[in-house]
This record gives C-alpha cells, sequence and structure tokens, in this order.
C-alpha cells in the first residue's frame, strides 16, 4: 500500500494582471505548501474501486463519489486519464482520506489529483517527466501542476505558468474555514477592480522578518469579492489578527480560507486552539508553511 500526501497549498498573495479573451483572469501569485492536508492510498486490487474517509467524506455526493470515467471527482479522473495516457488498466483501490474542506481556496482537489498522479507513477514505475503529463494535468485544472511539484512557486496566467520562487523559512501557519464554501468562478466573475503588473520578487528570503514586510506590500485581489458571498471571511481574519504572534492574516486563493504567519510555533498553536474555542464551528488547523511530507 501507499500512502501520499495531498498538502494544502496557501496562496502568500495572489494578485489579478489581467483578462484573456476567453474570459479567464490572469494571474501573479506566490504558492507555498503546508505540512496539513488530505491523504491518498493506493492498495493493489481487482479492477479499479473508489472510497472517501476522513472529516469531510459526507460532502461528497452523485458523480463526486462515482469511481467510474464519468466521475467528477478530480482524484478519479486523474486515475482515468492517467490510464487513457499509458494503455495502463487500474487494478487497485483509491482511498481519499478528506481532511481538507472543500470549497476553500487551499487547492484541495487538485492536491488530490496531484498526489493521485505522483503515486500512480510510481505504482506504474513510470517517470515523473512522462510525455503528456503536462497537458494531462492541464485538462484536470490549472492548480494541478504547482500542486503535483508541491514546492513553493510563483505561477502566472491562469495558474499553469511555474516559476522559481524565492527560498523561504518555514513558517508557523494556522488554517481558517468558516464551514461555508467559495465557489471560484463566482469569485472571479464578481471581481471588480484595476489589474496589476507582476511584481518583482526577490532572490531569497532569509527570516521571517524579511517574508513578512515583503508581503505587507502584496495582497489577494478576490477578497472583496469573497466577503460578498462568504462574509464570515471578515471575521476569520479579524480572529486571526487579534491573536498573539500573529504577523500577517491573509485569505488563501478564492476563499474561504484564510491563513496566519506567527512567530513560533508555540504561539500558533495557542492562537489555533483559542480560535476554535471561540468558534466552534470553524475548521482551524495549525502547523508549518514550507514542510510538506509528501515526497
Amino acid at each position: 500500500m501507499q500512502t501520499i500526501f495531498a498538502p494544502a497549498k496557501i496562496n502568500l498573495y495572489l494578485h489579478v494582471i489581467g483578462r484573456r479573451a476567453d474570459g479567464y483572469h490572469e494571474l501573479d501569485s506566490l504558492i507555498a505548501f503546508a505540512d496539513i492536508g488530505d491523504e491518498i492510498q493506493i492498495t493493489a486490487g481487482e479492477g479499479f474501486s473508489f472510497e472517501i474517509t476522513g472529516p469531510f467524506e459526507n460532502a461528497f455526493q452523485g458523480r463526486d463519489i462515482d469511481s467510474g470515467p464519468k466521475s467528477s471527482n478530480l482524484a478519479v479522473r486523474a486515475v482515468w486519464a492517467l490510464s487513457r495516457l499509458t494503455q495502463k488498466a487500474p487494478s487497485f483501490k483509491i482511498t481519499l482520506e478528506k481532511n481538507l474542506p472543500l470549497g476553500a481556496g487551499i487547492g484541495g482537489g487538485s492536491a488530490d489529483a496531484a498526489a493521485v498522479l505522483w503515486g500512480l507513477l510510481e505504482h506504474w514505475n513510470l517517470p515523473k517527466n512522462l510525455e503528456g503529463l503536462e497537458p494531462l494535468m492541464l485538462s484536470l485544472g490549472a492548480d494541478v501542476p504547482v500542486c503535483f511539484a508541491c514546492k513553493s512557486l510563483r505561477i502566472t496566467s491562469i495558474g499553469e505558468k511555474l516559476e522559481r520562487a524565492p527560498e523561504m523559512p518555514e513558517m508557523p501557519i494556522v488554517l481558517v474555514h468558516p464551514g461555508k464554501a467559495c465557489n471560484t468562478k463566482e469569485i472571479f466573475d464578481s471581481f471588480e477592480g484595476s489589474f496589476k503588473d507582476v511584481i518583482l520578487l526577490p532572490e531569497r528570503f532569509d527570516h521571517l522578518d524579511d517574508t513578512i514586510e515583503f508581503l505587507e506590500g502584496t495582497n489577494n485581489m478576490l477578497k472583496n469579492a469573497a466577503f460578498t458571498f462568504v462574509p464570515e471571511i471578515q471575521n476569520i481574519l479579524a480572529a486571526l489578527q487579534q491573536q498573539n504572534g500573529c504577523r500577517l492574516a491573509r485569505m488563501s486563493g478564492s476563499g474561504s480560507t484564510c491563513f496566519s504567519l506567527f512567530d513560533d510555533g508555540e504561539k500558533a498553536e495557542r492562537a489555533a486552539k483559542t480560535i476554535k474555542e471561540e468558534n466552534p464551528d470553524w475548521w482551524v488547523k495549525n502547523g508549518w508553511l514550507g514542510r510538506p511530507k509528501r515526497y
């Protein structure tokens, strides 16, 4: 049995730099991964089957739990897409332990698909640079390539162009989700504002202070659109900013998860405990940014 970690993807900043003729917005974003996420298990067997477990298993229904080629679940779609590309029959069971909330702006579905692809390439003894893999990943979603890379990167265009990111220190992080999902298409369709130019990134961030100083000059340009659909996001940001040791609080992606970077791990842990006690309906986790454990 293989177990592959599917880490949460965090947009440290997210700028909208334009809109293409096909309606998609062009982005500039710095991505990092946390040691908080889903898990994929691949177990050898006869034929293909799919199961969802974990705290968010009941959030799936209909075609999301279908194991066939017409499934709407990205993890299952990844199986069938790689099977078609390689002409290898899927003879195993995929178990998705769903620990991340859905519609959360932290790349859960894309991370699951990327983890499945990574695991199956190893399962079938295929190279990670397999011919045809890149367009396959893009057919699943623009976030899948960066989730497959599973390291800090800058993304541009609609998210599929990957560029080197500055070296960053590991940073304590708290993630909070209000229990309400954001619809990515609705958020982008509701975006109003001027486009930004692509910003210049430094070569490296040596310390947390350097990282925070740079990030304070950036933002998430989708937050106002997200506030319209999930106003609780504003309450989350306020709660995070009130915690001792909080250096930066921001929404990730198109929402509705927010994150906060902290001075040290103990302060992050205490902050997560306090926020959870005061808001028992919220999903709250603490961990480390820049310390994903999948590979």
